[in-house]
């Protein structure tokens, strides 16, 4: 129940207005949030590489409600791209489609999209498209499928949330065309006739996905990038250690190489679990946010860890 409440939470404006104005909880959301611009953030991303941590940059925003501000946060990745080249970083980006005008014109986002993965090709940059809620899934996928058609194969990936029922076959059919898959467990609000109830069955069916991407790497021979540029098929997006050292465990089984998948987590979080990886020599890349729209992606950060929720209230406390 705390955990549904958190999401609604981080959807409501009325929160928003009101957390956003806390001085401490701009400070405590620093923890997950490297800074509000692309400076900071690329900042943290060389700390992040000097520690053998490979990452992808998101400009935070989602749900734009005009055209322009979706020409805007288009333009803002086409500088983040920029700004990488200039400074000779190798890291992925992540988008969200919402952002860039998937929800005001189909056309906007996709003329967008094709900016992006236009400017990505050329400086030879990774674009995610993360996955949002269930009520844009099919768009996502339509869009990405198109972007893939258009010669963008090698510069795009798309996420996939082990919470929907509908998750299994859509993944089957990306693998079909050696897609490039980031498996997450899913950190939406969804109605129980189209997603898992119960964690049980979501870890379930995470490990379920998690074996075909590592098949689906052996077979194709799919690695991380030397420069950690580019990912393989498979990333493996969990701080649950379960899962971690359950897909760990099938590679080796397989036979698959360390390189041929790779664990993705967030930026701030289960910093102990990412050095323990990189120590073993496994590739991990961090997704690290920046940007002044924070409050919805810091109380989703709440919602799905309790030491997270424990973090900030003790903040609170230690301030009153």
């Amino acid at each position: 129940m705390l955990k549904l409440f958190l999401i609604y939470l981080s959807q409501a404006d009325w929160a928003r207005q009101i957390v956003q104005r806390w001085s401490f909880a701009k400070r405590t959301a620093a923890r997950f949030v490297a800074g509000e611009t692309l400076d900071e953030a690329v900042a943290v991303v060389k700390k992040l590489h000097q520690r053998g941590i490979a990452t992808t940059l998101d400009h935070l925003g989602e749900n734009v409600i005009s055209k322009e501000d979706a020409f805007q946060a288009a333009d803002e990745v086409l500088d983040i791209i920029s700004k990488l080249k200039q400074e000779g970083v190798r890291s992925g980006i992540s988008i969200k489609l919402s952002q860039i005008g998937l929800v005001l014109d189909r056309e906007v986002c996709q003329n967008n999209l094709i900016r992006i993965l236009e400017s990505a090709r050329e400086n030879e940059i990774f674009i995610r498209i993360d996955m949002e809620d269930s009520s844009l899934t099919d768009a996502t996928l339509e869009i990405f499928y198109a972007a893939r058609k258009n010669g963008f194969e090698n510069y795009t990936g798309i996420v996939i949330q082990s919470s929907l029922y509908r998750s299994i076959q859509d993944v089957k059919n990306l693998l079909a065309e050696q897609c490039k898959i980031r498996i997450c467990k899913g950190a939406y609000k969804e109605h129980r006739s189209i997603a898992y109830p119960q964690k049980k069955s979501v870890d379930e069916n995470f490990d379920r996905i998690t074996d075909l991407l590592i098949e689906q790497s052996k077979a194709a021979g799919s690695l991380v990038s030397a420069d950690g540029g580019f990912p393989p098929i498979p990333a493996i997006a969990t701080h649950d250690q379960d899962r971690i050292e359950y897909a760990l465990e099938y590679a080796r089984k397989i036979g698959l190489d360390k390189t041929g998948l790779e664990i993705q987590m967030l930026y701030g979080i289960r910093e102990d679990l990412q050095e323990d990886l990189v120590n073993r020599e496994y590739p991990v890349r961090v997704y690290v946010p920046y940007g002044k729209e924070w409050y919805p992606y810091f109380v989703r950060r709440l919602a799905e860890r309790p030491a997270n929720l424990w973090f900030f209230l003790t903040n609170l406390v230690r301030l009153n």
